[in-house]
């Protein structure tokens, strides 16, 4: 294969933007020739905005088998995400979904499995994977300059949203319509990055999540979760859609000193020595480790969605590894169901979760919904993509 034929499912915000993405030639080695989406206006949309050679599809299904297409992009409402990935899977594709995974992870596993046995090439549109900030804490850690980790703390409240935004769509920040509120729709590439930057995962949680706190809306808008690690290390997690102005702070101890990432900005305050070696030396009264704030070089340039498209791409014409493996797309949505579980329990979860009951809750919740998953729309009206929905 020299050239992969790509099609986008679901025509909403994102899936414009990766449509014309691909039209524009930024991702060598791909075209675009088919998008779907259920609304059958957007048939119009296409016809106007796309190459003539791209086909319009109103079945995902009918697509996927017709032996047109190599590969695609799902862009859909977040519970379809997992569904149109078996499908594409078993029809021989290769396959990119947009975050987040699924909305339950039962769910996820299943198309993880279906992943799998297909042989094909997954990944996840994690696009913060791509900062060097973060591609720098990953190395910093991984390679033993912090240390152990002790301590991460993100608080993560410049998500602002206004009741109107809610009002937008009758799906929105429903359990049915969107399967949750801020921990599904906007902190996904935080959570992912929370677990992927210091390469482990809690082993149990205790979350508070509200639900409607300070909007009219029945999902989670404001949450805060304390964690522990296997190595005793301890963490916290803050976000919420009602706060102005916001902070996105990201902070990590380890036994060698402290990383924080903050208004784009990476700062190092090493320890000449590691904390329990200056312990155990030390015999004076109030004395602390030397500390060093080090000027830590980040190279390189976020390539967003456009670079993970490309590595996707590579990874399919050359066995280029993957940057956000489509499998690894699990471990964020653990740290949310997780904490909605915990809500609903009032009580402590260990990891990984009991997922049978976090989907029997669910359930509950989607039975009295606002909106039924049925009705739910396949992706909002593309518009001036200058603009942010997520």
């Amino acid at each position: 294969m020299s050239l992969v034929r790509v099609a986008v499912i679901g025509i909403g915000n994102m899936g414009a933007a990766h449509a014309r993405t691909l039209v524009a030639g930024e991702v060598p080695g791909a075209e675009l020739v088919a998008v779907c989406d259920v609304r059958q206006e957007m048939e119009s949309w296409v016809s106007n905005n796309l190459p003539a050679s791209v086909t319009y599809w109103q079945d995902a299904e009918q697509m996927m088998s017709s032996g047109t297409i190599d590969a695609v992009i799902i862009a859909t409402p977040h519970y379809d995400h997992p569904e149109k990935a078996i499908q594409a899977f078993q029809y021989g594709l290769h396959v990119m979904i947009e975050k987040p995974a699924g909305v339950y992870t039962k769910q996820v596993r299943k198309m993880n499995e279906a992943a799998a046995a297909s042989g094909k090439v997954f990944s996840m549109m994690y696009n913060q994977r791509t900062n060097p900030l973060y591609i720098k804490l990953k190395d910093l850690i991984a390679s033993g300059e912090l240390g152990e980790i002790r301590r991460t703390n993100w608080i993560i409240t410049n998500w602002y949203r206004s009741q109107s935004y809610y009002d937008s769509g009758g799906w929105r920040a429903t359990w049915a319509g969107e399967g949750g509120g801020v921990l599904i729709n906007q902190d996904p590439h935080q959570l992912d990055l929370w677990q992927w930057t210091i390469g482990m995962m809690p082993v149990r949680m205790r979350a508070f999540c509200s639900f409607g706190k300070y909007r009219n809306i029945e999902v989670e808008d404001d949450v805060t979760a304390y964690v522990e690690y296997e190595n005793g290390a301890t963490g916290v997690f803050v976000t919420t859609t009602g706060e102005a102005p916001g902070t996105n702070r990201f902070e990590v101890n380890g036994d060698r000193g402290k990383i924080v990432i903050e208004d784009g900005q990476l700062t190092f305050w090493r320890l000449r020595e590691p904390e329990p070696e200056f312990n155990q030396r030390f015999t004076g009264g109030f004395g602390q480790p030397e500390c060093w704030k080090c000027e830590v070089p980040i190279t390189g340039v976020e390539t967003g969605h456009p670079g993970l498209i490309r590595n996707w791409i590579d990874a399919i014409l050359n066995g280029t590894p993957l940057i956000a493996p489509g499998e690894e797309g699990i471990h964020g949505l653990t740290l949310s169901n997780a904490m909605l579980l915990s809500t609903w329990t009032d009580n402590w979860v260990d990891l990984p979760i009991d997922e049978d009951l976090f989907y029997e809750h669910l359930q509950q919740r989607i039975a009295s919904s606002n909106t039924k998953k049925d009705k739910a729309e396949s992706g909002s009206q593309p518009v001036d993509l200058s603009q942010t929905f997520k």
